[in-house]
C-alpha cells in the first residue's frame, strides 16, 4: 500500500504540474501577444484620430484665407501641432520643422501621407491630407503620447491577466486531479490483482481512456480468476492421476514386503505393477512434453515435408492397435504429395497424439478416419475424425484447457493423463499453424483439423 500511495501522489502531482504549467504558457503567450498588440493598437488608435482631423481641415476652401496665414496655432489637445502648406509649397505654422521634402512633395501631388517625424527633438507622429482647392494640411502629435497611453494599458491589463493565469492554473489543478482519480483507484486495482487478490472492480468512470483501463482491469481480473481456477483443477486432477497408480503400487509393495502375496500371485502382481509404473512415467512424460513447449528454447527442425507420406506412415503404424480394438481405420490422402516446410519429427508427434485421443473414445466397429490434403489457402490440413460419443458445444469450447475434459468424462470415457490435448495445441502454434475442434463430425464423432503454412516450393501453391 506504501508504493500504490507514493505512485499515487506522483502522477497527481505530475499532472497536475503540467496541467498548471500549459495553462500558465497559454496564459503568458496570451499576456506577451497582447502587450505588443497594446502598442500598434494605441499608435493606430492616434493615427486615425490624427486622420479624421486633417481630412476635416482639408476640407476647408481655401487654406489660404488669413485665418491660416501667417496665423499663429498653438498646439491643440495631446500636444497636436499643425502645418498648412500652401499650393506655392511654403509651409506655415508649429509644425513645419517635421515636414520633410518628400512629405511636402507627396502632399502637393494630392497623396495622403502617414509617417513618422521628428518635431522639437522629439519623435511625433505625421499625419497629412492634400486640400481640396491645393494645398494641404499636416497635423503632428508627440509618441510620447502613444508610449503612455500604452504603459497605461499595458498596467490595466496586468490585473486581469494575472487573475487569469492564477484562474487557468486552479482550473488545470482541479480538472488534473479529477482525471487522476480513476487512474489512481486503477493502479491500486492493478496493485491488489497483482498482490494475488481476485473479485477487484476497477472503477469504470472518467474520460474514455480512463473508463479503457477500468474495463481492461476488470476483464484482467475475470481472466486470471478463470486461469486460475484451471490451473487449480488441473492440480487436482493430476494429484488424483498420480495418487491412483502410487496408491496401488504403494499397496502391492507393502504387501510383498510383508510377505502377504502368495508365490503364485507374484506374476500377476508383477503385471499389475509394471503397468501402473508405465502409466506414471507416460503421465510424467506427458508433463514434460507440456513444460519443453511452453519453454522460449524449443527446437524446431524445419525442412520440405511430404505430409501425404507421414500420414501414410501413421496410419500403417496405428493399423494394428484400431485393428485390435475392431476399430475401423480409414485413410484419405490425394494422389499427389502435399507439401509443407516443416518439422516432421513434431508432426507425427501432433498426429500421434490425435490418434490416440480418438481411439480411446471410438467403440469397436465404428470408424476412425486420419485424412490430409491441400488447405484451401495454399497451405495443408490434417484432420482426425473418430465415430465416438462426440462433444458439445461447452466441451468444444474448453477442449484445449490441460485436463478439463478428462476431468469431465473421468467416470464415463477411458482416459490417458488428460494432457494429450493442450500438447496438441501448444505443439501446433509451435510449429506455426492453428488446431481446430467441430463436437460432432462426417463419422458422428469429435473431428480436430490441423492447418500448418504452406510450403513455397508446392506445386498447387506456386500455381495458385
Amino acid at each position: 500500500m506504501r508504493r500504490s500511495h507514493l505512485q499515487r501522489g506522483s502522477l497527481s502531482r505530475t499532472i497536475v504540474m503540467l496541467t498548471t504549467a500549459v495553462a500558465a504558457l497559454a496564459a503568458v503567450l496570451t499576456g506577451l501577444i497582447a502587450w505588443q498588440t497594446a502598442a500598434d493598437g494605441v499608435e493606430q488608435r492616434e493615427r486615425d484620430h490624427l486622420t479624421r482631423q486633417a481630412t476635416l481641415l482639408s476640407r476647408l476652401p481655401v487654406l489660404s484665407q488669413p485665418l491660416f496665414k501667417g496665423a499663429q496655432v498653438v498646439a491643440g489637445p495631446n500636444g497636436v501641432e499643425i502645418a498648412v502648406i500652401f499650393p506655392d509649397g511654403s509651409v506655415q505654422g508649429p509644425a513645419t520643422p517635421a515636414v520633410d521634402t518628400e512629405s511636402k512633395a507627396a502632399l502637393l501631388a494630392g497623396r495622403p501621407v502617414s509617417t513618422n517625424g521628428i518635431l522639437g527633438g522629439q519623435d511625433v507622429l505625421l499625419v497629412g491630407r492634400p486640400g481640396v482647392r491645393g494645398g494641404a494640411v499636416v497635423l503632428t502629435e508627440p509618441y510620447t503620447v502613444v508610449e503612455n497611453n500604452t504603459r497605461q494599458i499595458r498596467r490595466n491589463a496586468m490585473v486581469p491577466l494575472l487573475v487569469g493565469m492564477l484562474g487557468a492554473a486552479l482550473a488545470g489543478a482541479f480538472l488534473a486531479r479529477r482525471t487522476a482519480r480513476p487512474l489512481v483507484s486503477a493502479a491500486q486495482v492493478a496493485h491488489r490483482l497483482a498482490d494475488g487478490e481476485r473479485g477487484v472492480r476497477a472503477p469504470v468512470d472518467g474520460p474514455r481512456e480512463a473508463a479503457d483501463i477500468g474495463h481492461a482491469l476488470n476483464a484482467l481480473d475475470e481472466a486470471l480468476a478463470h486461469s486460475e481456477n484451471r490451473q487449480r483443477e488441473f492440480l487436482l486432477s493430476v494429484s488424483h492421476e498420480l495418487r491412483t497408480p502410487l496408491t496401488a503400487v504403494q499397496g502391492y509393495a507393502e504387501a510383498l514386503a510383508d510377505g502377504l502375496i502368495e508365490p503364485d500371485q507374484l506374476p500377476d502382481v508383477g503385471r499389475i505393477l509394471v503397468d501402473e509404473t508405465r502409466r506414471l512415467d507416460r503421465f510424467l512424460a506427458d508433463l514434460l512434453d507440456l513444460g519443453r513447449l511452453e519453454a522460449d528454447d524449443f527446437r524446431l527442425d524445419t525442412a520440405p515435408t511430404d505430409l501425404t507420406a507421414l500420414v501414410t506412415e501413421a496410419a500403417a503404424f496405428w493399423s494394428g492397435p484400431c485393428a485390435r480394438e475392431g476399430i475401423d481405420l480409414r485413410l484419405e490422402k490425394p494422389k499427389r504429395p502435399v507439401m509443407a516446410d516443416t518439422d516432421a519429427f513434431r508432426v507425427r508427434q501432433l498426429i500421434d497424439g490425435l490418434v490416440q485421443n480418438a481411439l480411446r473414445a471410438t467403440p469397436g466397429g465404428a470408424p476412425l478416419v486420419l485424412a490430409v490434403r491441400a488447405g484451401a489457402a495454399g497451405g495443408a490440413e490434417l484432420q482426425v475424425r473418430d465415430g465416438g460419443p462426440g462433444l458439445t458445444e461447452d466441451d468444444v469450447r474448453i477442449a484445449f484447457d490441460s485436463g478439463a475434459l478428462h476431468a469431465r468424462y473421468r467416470a464415463t470415457r477411458p482416459g490417458g493423463s488428460g494432457l494429450g490435448l493442450a500438447i496438441a495445441h501448444r505443439l501446433t502454434s509451435r510449429l506455426g499453424g492453428t488446431i481446430s475442434v467441430e463436437g460432432h463430425g462426417p463419422e458422428g464423432g469429435a473431428s480436430f483439423t490441423v492447418a500448418l503454412p504452406s510450403y513455397p516450393g508446392d506445386p498447387a501453391t506456386a500455381s495458385g
